[in-house]
């Protein structure tokens, strides 16, 4: 009796040690789930060529083509004065500006002609007194007569007379002009130096005027901006902006000189009536500031990009394999944040606008907006399905 209390709770021991592992073996591992490998998603945008003109960016300051100061050439007082001829007054070419008394000039004037008058008649008189000469030595047959017997020296004299008064008509002629100031050329009044009943003296300033028939701005360019421009840019159309008034112009010189300091080149663009006085419109006054934009070579058919997308002459792009390329690219311009390509790419390639960290060719990537991609459909669960009808079938029986 004591032996089977001994032996009896062993053998249960081993029974369930035994019936634990045989359920236990019986027991299947749990199912691995395969790693998933997350791709790195991208956006792209598709390339495409466009025509395109290149244009040179500058600026400047616009001035006048010709500057010109009114200097009286007589003296006295002025005794008219236009009154468009004040410091921003326009006025026309051959307007009359101011006057100067010509009292004087007249008198003077009246003076040259009565010498001319004068020397007329005596050179009339000289010449007969020389045929009254020739004909007297010509009954004188023992000698020949002299230059002064024949009086062509007295005669002479009277031309060169004659010439000299004449000469003096001309000077009291212009002098008398000369009091009357006239603009040389349609102008802007940049100032004024004389007022009204003041005396001018010869070589007196009166004044200062701009033309505003063309009016010029000098357009700064570094040196390698000069490969963009055909002819380097002689001829060049130009278009200048002020505020929200845009305005053309053309490119008539280059310069041809370095600056020492800024070591740019300078293009002169010539801009027609900028004061838009025979039509009108918007005018560019002189002292502005403006940017300029150069019309340059044409570039045919290229790709604009982004210029971050281009990366040691290489753009990213996924292939149709949805998989990661490097396209090495021939950039003609970086140009305000863009980068002007002339070769390297096809038409519709996918660039890759999205950052890449780590990134090697041939590695596999998700395209966010890929249009093949459809919506995940998913399977109904048999199983699920009759349990549900079984439920339903005992909830009505219960009800029942």
């Amino acid at each position: 009796m004591n032996k089977l209390k001994i032996i009896l709770p062993i053998v249960v021991l081993g029974l369930g040690i035994a019936g634990y592992m045989g359920l236990a073996s019986l027991q299947q591992p749990p199912q691995q789930k395969p790693p998933e490998t997350k791709l790195v998603q991208v956006s792209v945008v598709e390339n495409q060529f466009q025509p395109m003109t290149l244009t040179v960016a500058s600026y400047g300051v616009v001035k006048a083509k010709y500057e010109t100061d009114l200097v009286a050439q007589v003296g006295g007082e002025l005794t008219y004065l236009a009154p468009e001829f004040i410091r921003g007054g326009l006025v026309q070419q051959g307007q009359v500006l101011a006057k100067i008394d010509p009292s004087d000039y007249e008198v003077a004037l009246i003076q040259a002609k009565a010498n001319v008058a004068a020397a007329k008649a005596a050179l009339v008189q000289e010449v007969a007194y020389g045929k009254v000469a020739k004909e007297q030595w010509s009954d004188i047959k023992s000698k020949l007569p002299t230059e002064l017997s024949l009086r062509k020296p007295q005669l002479e004299q009277e031309k060169a007379r004659l010439k000299s008064a004449e000469a003096s008509l001309k000077q009291a002629q212009r002098n008398l002009d000369r009091t009357v100031i006239r603009a040389p050329y349609d102008a802007l009044i940049a100032s004024r130096h004389i007022g009204p009943g003041g005396y001018a003296a010869p070589g007196a300033l009166l004044g200062r005027i701009l033309s505003t028939e063309f009016a010029e701005v000098r357009l700064p360019l570094a040196q390698q901006e000069f490969n963009f421009l055909d002819n380097q840019g002689m001829g060049a159309q130009v278009l200048l902006t002020l505020g929200q008034d845009i305005f053309h112009a053309k490119v008539v010189r280059n310069e041809g000189v370095i600056d020492d300091s800024s070591r740019m080149a300078y293009l002169v663009a010539e801009i027609p009536d900028p004061y838009g006085r025979s039509k009108g419109g918007a005018s560019l006054p002189f002292g502005s500031y403006v940017t300029a934009e150069i019309e340059g070579i044409n570039a045919g058919m290229v790709s604009v990009l982004p210029r971050h997308l281009v990366t040691d002459g290489k753009v990213a792009v996924l292939t149709p394999e949805r998989t990661l390329a490097y396209r090495e690219v021939e950039v003609l311009r970086f140009n305000a944040g863009e980068a002007v390509i002339t070769a390297g790419l096809e038409q519709g390639d996918k660039v890759i606008n999205s950052a890449l960290d780590y990134a090697l060719p041939g590695m596999a990537l998700d395209w966010v907006d890929d249009p093949e991609r459809g919506a995940e459909q998913v399977e109904p669960n048999p199983e699920s399905n009759t349990k549900l009808a079984g439920d339903a079938a005992s909830a009505t029986t219960v009800e029942g």
